[in-house]
């Protein structure tokens, strides 16, 4: 039984396999705008969290001084703006680490599948 082999089939074989890989490492402008694509995900993912960090502690002041009576309430005998402020920003700082963290790896396997993944 003979296998009747066209060198035309064996190159389309060849580049199809290498991809957006070779793109990256050759350092095309096709590569240039997927490093780019992925470092303005990972912008925008800390930016939105940036501003979930800034409403959610920043916002806390100021609605101490728009509502003072707010500001004068008390939980288990500490002041509310002691005990947002001094204690429950940590855990809320920490979650919004922990979900930054989650996302930028999801946006990095993204990337990764993208550079891997085989052209059609």
């Amino acid at each position: 039984m003979r296998t009747r082999i066209v060198l035309a089939e064996v190159s389309r074989r060849k580049h199809r396999a290498e991809g957006a890989h070779t793109e990256l490492t050759q350092q095309t402008r096709v590569g240039e705008a997927l490093i780019r694509g992925l470092v303005r995900a990972q912008l925008a993912l800390a930016l939105q969290l940036s501003a979930v960090v800034l409403v959610g502690l920043g916002g806390l002041p100021l609605l101490f001084a728009i509502a003072p009576a707010v500001g004068r309430m008390t939980v288990l005998g500490i002041n509310l703006p002691w005990l947002l402020l001094g204690v429950l920003s940590f855990p809320f700082l920490v979650a919004v680490g922990w979900t930054y963290v989650r996302l930028a790896e999801r946006n990095e396997q993204d990337f990764a599948d993208l550079v891997q993944r085989p052209e059609r």
